[in-house]
């Protein structure tokens, strides 16, 4: 069977949908490098760091659901200028060839789309934390042994006229951290896999969306017959009617009395006004954050800028002493045995070298090196496997 697209709309390049899948990273780079820059100053914000998953999550809630719901696309297409269209297949007898049409997004294609865009990347998040600390936790135990015995700090406080009921509290809590453990060693086990097989038929949708072989992008868009097309003109100048139409029924839906409904009226514009201006704001954050970032990395370059000095003068020879033996004219000669030397062994604390038979036995019985009359022991003898 032949398809033909039709409909409204033209399907996007490669680089602009790898744009817009790239967008929420980094913003989520900037939001988390400008929370780290303010909690040095103010310490409560460090709490909103601990929970940055959480906090980036609801979020990309709000901006999702928000520009779903005006503009039928993600936040970051909408920047684009990309919008979502559900594809329908049209056939007809006349017509063997059959057609992709166009259409706007349902409720549930919106619901699912914001699940895909929001729920799906949160829990991944959090797996992928799953799994490096289950990954560190069996590096440890590879080196330093199973940690699952610990001694309890509490039975050393504890006192003996404590008459506290604490044995179901206790076996529901090991049997909660049991069934923890189990699933993090369940998700430590599996996780690579569905990360590699996820991995790998995305990468298999882009190669093919690139070659022109299939219109959609990645695999959640092919579960929710969408197609990422571009906005027309019309459709762009349809998008405020449309905006202005939604906030027109919504303050007309509003109840109460005369002063709650001025309440009402505005709360909802000071919450208009912020979701029109997040799109600029949180750009010019991605853009801020990009600039600090470039900024402190070549400030960072500079510093750590190898500078060319002389090199330093080497440390001065250690004196030999009156009553040691004399060195040889011959630098290859061992000044015990005043033979070519064999297996030239260095003593670290004098620097002169002997054989390694000679120097041995002569430091094993007198604890000195034979020249200086410094004091050591065999265990600072050194190999020398390039002798001069």
């Amino acid at each position: 069977m032949l398809f033909q697209v039709g409909g409204q709309g033209v399907r996007p390049t490669f680089f602009e949908m790898a744009a817009a899948q790239q967008l929420p990273a980094s913003l989520r780079a900037a939001l988390t490098y400008s929370i780290g820059v303010l909690a040095l100053r103010r310490p409560l914000l460090h709490k909103v760091l601990d929970y940055d998953d959480e906090f980036f999550a609801l979020l990309m809630l709000v901006l999702e659901t928000h520009s779903l719901r005006t503009t039928e696309a993600s936040f970051s297409e909408s920047l684009y200028g990309l919008r979502r269209r559900a594809v329908n297949v049209q056939l007809s007898k006349e017509n063997p060839r059959a057609e992709l049409g166009h259409s706007g997004l349902k409720k549930h294609q919106k619901a699912l789309s914001v699940a895909f865009l929001v729920v799906l990347p949160y829990f991944k998040s959090k797996l992928h934390s799953i799994y490096n600390r289950e990954r560190e936790a069996t590096l440890q135990a590879s080196l330093w042994g199973p940690s699952d015995v610990r001694v309890d700090d509490s039975d050393y406080f504890d006192s003996g006229d404590s008459h506290v009921p604490t044995g179901s509290l206790s076996t529901n809590t090991s049997l909660w951290t049991h069934i923890r453990k189990r699933i993090e060693a369940f998700i430590g086990e599996f996780y690579p896999w569905i990360h590699a097989g996820n991995e790998g038929l995305t990468f298999a949708y882009q190669l093919l969306y690139l070659l022109d072989a299939t219109g959609f992008y990645s695999p959640g868009l092919h579960v929710l017959g969408i197609h990422v097309c571009r906005a027309t003109g019309q459709e762009l100048m349809d998008t405020s009617s449309r905006i202005s139409k939604i906030r027109s029924r919504e303050r007309e839906r509003l109840r109460g009395p005369p002063w709650l409904k001025a309440l009402q009226r505005v709360l909802l514009s000071c919450m208009y006004t912020t979701l029109d201006y997040a799109q600029t704001g949180l750009i010019a954050a991605v853009f801020f954050f990009k600039m600090m970032e470039w900024w402190y990395q070549s400030a960072e370059e500079r510093m750590s800028a190898p500078t060319v000095y002389p090199p330093p003068p080497p440390p001065p020879p250690p004196k030999v002493a009156e009553e040691g033996i004399p060195l040889p004219p011959d630098r290859t000669i061992c000044p015990l045995c005043s033979q070519k030397r064999v297996n030239p062994s260095v003593v670290a604390v004098s620097g002169f070298v002997f054989c390694y038979p000679c120097i041995f036995r002569y430091v094993s019985q007198y604890k000195r090196c034979p020249v200086t009359l410094m004091p050591t022991t065999s265990d600072q003898i050194r190999r020398l496997f390039h002798d001069m």
